[in-house]
């Protein structure tokens, strides 16, 4: 008696089986868009904070000239360089700190340059005030030579305006950085007669 065999080549994959791999695939991509939703919504809130609580301010900095009031005018020579004590106040009012680098404050006497003050690098934390000593180094003799200089004089103050370009980067959260740059202008008013300063400043701060 002879049996005949057939083969199949086609194969039965149990439906079981094909609904795992279904259940798989469908697992895959749902914890793909939950991770993309909370990436989203992190960035979203990252930016809401940055253009909100995070916003940059400007920082306010003042200036105390305490030294140009000790100045004996009637004793000036023009080789002389005179150097004056100097405060400068920052006031950071950011979430973020800012760390700037060495620069130069340059005091101006009617558009002529009559002084300078270095400025060193510093950290500045996140709403915090920080005081600075630094020195003038006053130029008499451009003083003296100066066309205004008398006049000015005998109308009882002088104007000088000191400026300074603070380049830095601003830290928030100890995570995020940017490049920051603090423009600073004073305008330093010194009275003959009774012999006083005051100064007004402006500050700006750009990324």
């Amino acid at each position: 008696m002879a049996y005949t065999i057939y083969f199949s080549s086609h194969l039965t994959i149990p439906s079981s089986f094909s609904h795992f791999r279904s259940s798989h695939v469908s697992s895959i991509f749902s914890g793909s868009a939950v991770i993309a939703t909370f990436f989203v919504i992190i960035v979203i809130v990252i930016i809401t904070l940055f253009f909100t609580i995070f916003k940059p301010k400007d920082p306010k900095i003042s200036l105390y000239p305490e030294g140009i009031k000790d100045i004996d005018f009637s004793a000036l020579t023009p080789n002389v360089t005179l150097s004056l004590g100097t405060v400068v106040a920052i006031e950071n009012p950011n979430y973020g700190s800012f760390k700037y680098k060495n620069t130069t404050s340059y005091v101006t006497y009617h558009g002529e340059v009559v002084g300078e003050a270095p400025i060193e690098q510093r950290y500045v934390p996140a709403r915090r005030k920080l005081n600075i000593t630094t020195s003038v180094e006053l130029m008499a003799g451009k003083l003296l030579i100066n066309p205004h200089l008398l006049s000015d004089f005998a109308g009882g103050s002088l104007n000088l305006t000191s400026t300074a370009v603070l380049p830095g980067k601003v830290i928030v959260l100890n995570i995020f950085k940017f490049h920051a740059t603090v423009y600073n202008s004073c305008n330093i008013s010194v009275f003959i007669s009774p012999q006083k300063v005051q100064s007004m400043c402006k500050t700006k701060l750009k990324l």
